[in-house]
């Protein structure tokens, strides 16, 4: 039986640890993510939604428990090795696309491969423009930011995440600052990332609509998971 992609074992998270204020705001978490799932994480505002992102995406280290990421335990790694292995295996899309206006949308995406190694390559390029087709932005390559409608900034966000062929896509709101429509378009992009490279998936969300549309919803509600069910996903409109 293959090892699952990312294992959480009585993950918790406190802050303000040893002084009159501590608070826990994950309980002792175990949750399993197998390769290719495709889920939402719901729950209300101070459920610790983004508290446990920010630990899925080695952006910040647990209290007590473990998390394991391709088989590798990542609570004692370095600071050094964890910002390798989430540079690596884990990419990024929030709600706001964070995109460098003074950029081309090609230099965007390549932001991840110059910061770790510096000058890209004819190859990285070429991957970049590549991941632009792909998402219906051939014609866009060159323009910056300043000159791409929201949806368009949005997918160029996704590219920048995807540019080193993760192995986890971590989505934190990716729709909230989107119309409907624009949502339904990049909620599908995700889809077909998911099915083609076999990406995993988690996509945190407030909206029903899109939660409806994952295999599997879990929900954290006062640091604890209330519920995790499987569904079948609804095709939307």
């Amino acid at each position: 039986m293959s090892q699952p992609l990312l294992q959480l074992s009585r993950l918790s998270k406190s802050y303000s640890v040893g002084t009159p204020v501590e608070v826990e705001v994950l309980h002792a978490l175990d949750l399993i993510l197998e390769t290719g799932e495709f889920a939402a994480l719901i729950g209300p505002s101070g459920s610790g939604k983004s508290t446990l992102l920010n630990l899925l995406g080695l952006l910040d280290r647990p209290t007590a428990g473990d998390l394991i990421l391709l088989g590798r335990a990542t609570r004692e790694l370095s600071d050094a090795d964890r910002t390798r292995l989430r540079g690596q295996k884990i990419g990024f899309v929030f709600q706001f696309h964070h995109l460098l206006s003074a950029f081309s949308a090609t230099e965007n995406v390549l932001m991840p491969i110059m910061a770790a190694q510096g000058r890209p390559t004819a190859d990285d390029v070429a991957k970049a423009h590549a991941l632009l087709d792909e998402v219906g932005l051939s014609a866009h390559r060159d323009k910056r930011p300043g000159q791409l409608s929201g949806g368009q900034q949005q997918r160029v966000a996704i590219c920048r995440a995807l540019i080193n062929a993760p192995a986890l896509l971590l989505a934190d709101e990716p729709t909230g600052n989107l119309d409907t429509a624009t949502s339904a378009d990049v909620f599908e992009l995700f889809r077909r990332f998911n099915r083609e490279r076999e990406l995993t998936v988690l996509v945190v969300t407030h909206d029903p609509r899109l939660s409806a549309q994952c295999d599997r919803v879990i929900e954290l509600v006062d640091g604890d998971i209330a519920s995790d069910r499987r569904q079948v996903a609804s095709k939307g409109e």
